[in-house]
Order: C-alpha cells, then sequence, then structure tokens
C-alpha cells in the first residue's frame, strides 16, 4: 500500500495540482521501508508519468493557453516559454525544481518537444531528486 501512495503522490506532484512528493518518500525511508531501490524507482516513475501528463496536457490544448481557465497563468507560462526557448529541451533538466518546473514540462508540449527525449530528460532530472532526498534522508534514519 505504501508504494501505491507514494506512486501516487509523485504523480500528483509532478501535474499542475499542488502536492510533495518528498516528504512522502522521506516519511516512508525514515520508517524503515525497504527496499530503498524501489521507494525511488516508485516515485521517479510516478512524477515522470505526472509530467508526461503536463506535456499531453500542453500538447493538446495549446489552443487554449489564453482562457481564464487555462491552468498555467500566462505570465509563469511565459516564463517557462522563454526559458524553454533560450536552453532547449535541456531546460528539461530542471523540471524536478519547484515553481518552474511543471510549467516547463507544459511548455515542452506546447512546443511540440518529442515524446521520447522529454521521457527521457525528465526521468532523469525525477530520478537525481529522489537519490538526492534518498541520501538526505537515509543517514538520519539509521
Amino acid at each position: 500500500m505504501a508504494f501505491w501512495g507514494l506512486f501516487l503522490a509523485a504523480f500528483v506532484a509532478a501535474t499542475l495540482l499542488p502536492a510533495q512528493s518528498e516528504l512522502a518518500l522521506a516519511g516512508l525511508l525514515a520508517a524503515g521501508h525497504k527496499p530503498v531501490w524501489l521507494l525511488v524507482a516508485v516515485a521517479t516513475a510516478g512524477n515522470t508519468l505526472g509530467s508526461a501528463v503536463n506535456w499531453l496536457l500542453g500538447r493538446c490544448c495549446a489552443r487554449f493557453q489564453n482562457e481564464r481557465w487555462f491552468p498555467v497563468k500566462k505570465e509563469k507560462l511565459g516564463k517557462a516559454r522563454a526559458w524553454y526557448r533560450a536552453y532547449g529541451r535541456w531546460s528539461l533538466l530542471l523540471s524536478w525544481a519547484p515553481v518552474i518546473g511543471d510549467p516547463l514540462t507544459l511548455v515542452a508540449g506546447l512546443l511540440r518537444e518529442p515524446f521520447a527525449s522529454f521521457i527521457l530528460i525528465v526521468g532523469l532530472a525525477k530520478l537525481a531528486r529522489y537519490l538526492v532526498v534518498a541520501g538526505l534522508v537515509l543517514p538520519w534514519a539509521a
């Protein structure tokens, strides 16, 4: 059950909905859940798939970006778009970052980033984040 909860927390955290998956992972690690590699893999998979939802929204909903109900504010979207245009697909390495990470993944879809390169780069960024969380928590959990 812990793995499904972690997956769901990581998935939701990567979408445009507010959530914290790092705390879920840290809590499970601190409580001694094992194996650590599986916890990190589940969090990475959930968060990467959540980002894929953002990519898909960007890809399919580009025509609605100027509507009031669109989930990303115009200013945030503009900043993410400028960042993405300036640094290209490698800006997706910042998809783990709070505030700009989720809009960046949406912009990648809007700007038609190929899905294969998107998943590879975002997956690596998410994996790195969860490895850092595990590395910070595990010494304290021992």
